[in-house]
């Protein structure tokens, strides 16, 4: 592997943040409460595994079906598990500015390392707001934040997204601007990494698909829900130290279960968490207004993977 490549594996020198992050899923009991026991399992699950951090409240939490005491219970519960040996990444979402504004104190008041701003979804029938709405919702959130701040630049998956000259410019405007989650083809995240890397680290996502192409693209690291994530930082480690062979091998055995589970939000959260929860000794009792149901199918699918991967 080249010094370049090497180089672009390891944590940005202006932030420090590299890895593979995993992100919580939301486990319920039969009482359609969140989990506690679960939610524990799973925290002591991934520091076990050797997790740089953890992140929280994205799409794999399920984050929309959450009411804000569950989502502050989920921070609460995170810090209190993980015996704040880990940095917390968690992401914010809302409709207004003043929304996300008050979730961000809250966390950061309750111990986030650093936040991931998601654009507001649109009210039903509104039209399509331009870039320049974007660019001002961000920078007014971000203000005056005493932790690095990055955003869910997605465009391609949320419909919305900043072009590489204006996250220049939010980041000339806010200083704390210094973190990009992409959510894409690793062609299009290298684009984006070479027009903005010198600036700030930028993560992907889309549940470690073509992980080894986004290191080779620059990306600093990969926030993943938990089910793989462990194999999945095993790779990060050895392309770091330069066995890309070892990389290669390990992603050959984990990338079946990754496209398995990566058919779609609703796979992921139907299958991906039973997965991750059969490795950690645990059964997902109940499920929140669910879209996919388990087939049978499915769940013989899901099994046989989560023997494969072992225990988490």
């Amino acid at each position: 592997m080249s010094a370049a490549s090497m180089a672009n594996a390891h944590p940005h020198p202006k932030i420090g943040l590299a890895g593979i992050y995993p992100i919580l899923y939301a486990f319920f009991d039969r009482e359609n409460r969140l989990d506690r026991a679960a939610m524990r399992r799973q925290v002591e699950a991934v520091v076990r595994a050797g997790a740089p951090g953890i992140a929280m409240l994205g799409l794999a939490t399920e984050v929309n079906k959450l009411s804000r005491a569950e989502r502050e219970q989920v921070l609460d519960w995170a810090r209190e598990d993980s015996g704040g040996a880990l940095p917390l990444a968690v992401t914010i979402s809302g409709p207004t500015v003043e929304a996300q504004r008050d979730f961000a104190q809250h966390a950061i008041e309750r111990g986030a390392a650093w936040l991931i701003l998601q654009p507001p979804v649109l009210p039903p029938g509104e039209p399509t707001r331009p870039e320049s709405f974007y660019f001002d919702f961000f920078a007014e959130v971000m203000a005056g934040l005493t932790v690095p701040v990055g955003i869910q630049n997605a465009p391609e998956y949320l419909g919305v997204g900043l072009s590489p000259a204006r996250l220049r410019a939010l980041a000339a405007q806010c200083p704390n601007f210094r973190v990009l989650k992409g959510e894409g083809p690793s062609v299009t995240i290298q684009e984006t990494v070479s027009q903005v890397g010198d600036l700030m680290p930028v993560f992907n996502g889309r549940g470690g698909m073509e992980l080894l192409d986004n290191l080779r693209a620059g990306c600093a690291g990969m926030i993943v829900a938990p089910d793989c994530s462990d194999w999945q930082q095993r790779i990060y480690q050895a392309f770091r130290a330069g066995d890309v062979d070892l990389a290669e091998d390990l992603y050959r055995q984990v990338l079946p279960a990754i496209v398995f589970v990566m058919q779609s939000l609703d796979t992921l959260i139907c299958y991906g968490k039973r997965i991750a929860a059969w490795r950690m000794g645990i059964e997902v009792e109940h499920e929140r207004d669910v879209k996919l149901a388990p087939s049978r199918f499915g769940i013989e699918a899901a099994w046989r993977f989560a023997q494969r991967l072992g225990p988490l």
